[in-house]
């Protein structure tokens, strides 16, 4: 039998607030809380809570037969608790199915992998503790910030203790093989990798409503006669996509929703099929072969890697002025002021970089929608003012402590 793995990812970044020059030294305001606010209730009502309610009557439905997985960044839970509780209600709801796996990532959505093992670490356990605590669940499967992985990720993931991770398909990375087939990542032991399938999981994300597709409309019978001309050996079809597909990026209008509402029933009319959670598939098949992925893979733009985050020299100046200050906001943490550590958490989130994009090609309009400023400049300008004042708070407040314990 073949699985189809849907996994969803749920995430929203704290935005800066316009933060300028002359507000360095005397406003530590950092995030515009209204339009956070009024983001993550918008996409609530627009996706998350329409979709929770049809994945809740989908698995009733199919009685079980439907299943799926999630993984919801520490941001965005901050975020449900603090303006859309009734959201967090029904991610609960679904976690009480027995239906739905709930992933592991980095709390804050970084990159500190890049940088700061020990910020990796430390964002992990505390995800993965804290999903324990909300669904009940302890995570068994890592899924890194953006869908990144290579082999020293996996390695890591291994370390903690994760059965399964999740990566991109990338054609560069498989060459000739197959993306639905189970690996295992160069180096590791346990860990088991699963893949994207990016042609498919790309048709529902991004061109469902584009009308100049060839192949629109896309329907749920199409897409499961698709999945239905594939060869009977391979093993499983990784469906992963970020979850504010369903209303936020492709509008109820285009009718997402109704496609959503019928394709399960359309798949499982092949007998051939089954819905499993990453973990379920990561325990019933074990690898093909290993798969050497020497450097970070991502499921960003068409060059699958880090150039997204990490293309210019703004991008890179921001990430490194971010992780050279990491060491002394711990230890203003540790000497009374957590918020500072709190704040600084907050600027981890990719996003923040991301909006630093000046790849104006292929993927430009992406960027673009998913930028709040008017330009990456912009956004450079914004975070790094943030950056300075916080460096200088977290410096003034360690070096208070450091003269006290002189003093003693």
């Amino acid at each position: 039998m073949t699985a189809i793995t849907f996994y969803f990812q749920v995430h929203q970044p704290f935005r800066l607030r316009r933060y300028t020059f002359f507000d360095i030294g005397r406003n530590d305001r950092y995030f515009d809380d209204t339009e956070n606010a009024r983001i993550v209730r918008r996409v609530a009502q627009k996706c998350y809570l329409p979709m929770n309610a049809l994945l809740l009557k989908l698995i009733d439905e199919h009685k079980g037969a439907f299943r799926c997985a999630f993984s919801i960044t520490g941001s965005a839970l901050d975020q449900f608790e603090l303006w859309s509780p009734e959201t967090l209600d029904s991610f609960r709801k679904l976690a009480g199915t027995g239906c739905v796996e709930f992933l592991a990532e980095t709390e804050m959505h970084s990159l500190s992998f890049l940088r700061d093992w020990e910020e990796f670490d430390l964002q992990v356990r505390e995800h993965q503790d804290r999903i324990e605590g909300l669904f009940g669940t302890k995570p068994t499967t890592f899924r890194n910030t953006e869908l990144v992985c290579d082999n020293r990720v996996a390695r890591r993931a291994e370390e903690l203790g994760f059965s399964t991770i999740l990566g991109e398909g990338a054609d560069h990375l498989l060459g000739w093989r197959s993306p639905h087939f189970v690996y295992r990542p160069e180096g590791c032991e346990r860990i088991k990798l699963l893949l994207r399938s990016y042609r498919f999981s790309d048709d529902i994300a991004f061109r469902f409503s584009n009308r100049a597709w060839g192949e629109w409309p896309l329907t749920a019978e199409k897409m499961a006669g698709w999945l239905s001309a594939l060869p009977e050996e391979e093993v499983f079809v990784g469906l992963f996509m970020d979850y504010e597909t369903f209303g936020e990026h492709q509008w109820a209008d285009t009718g997402i929703f109704d496609f959503m509402r019928h394709l399960p029933g359309e798949i499982l009319k092949n007998r051939r099929f089954r819905f499993l959670t990453p973990a379920q598939v990561s325990v019933e098949h074990d690898p093909v072969s290993r798969l050497d992925m020497a450097h970070p893979v991502s499921w960003a733009d068409a060059e699958r890697d880090l150039t997204a985050w990490l293309g210019n020299h703004m991008q890179r100046a921001a990430h490194d002025a971010l992780y050279d200050m990491a060491n002394t906001v711990r230890e203003a943490a540790e000497a009374g002021h957590p918020e500072i550590h709190r704040a600084w958490r907050r600027l981890t989130t990719s996003d923040h970089v991301y909006y630093m994009c000046t790849k104006w090609f292929t993927d430009g309009d992406v960027h673009k929608y998913f930028s709040p400023y008017a330009s990456p400049h912009d956004a450079f300008i914004a975070y790094m003012n943030v950056l300075d004042d916080l460096s200088r708070r977290a410096s003034a407040v360690v070096g208070v402590a450091r003269r006290n314990a002189e003093a003693c």
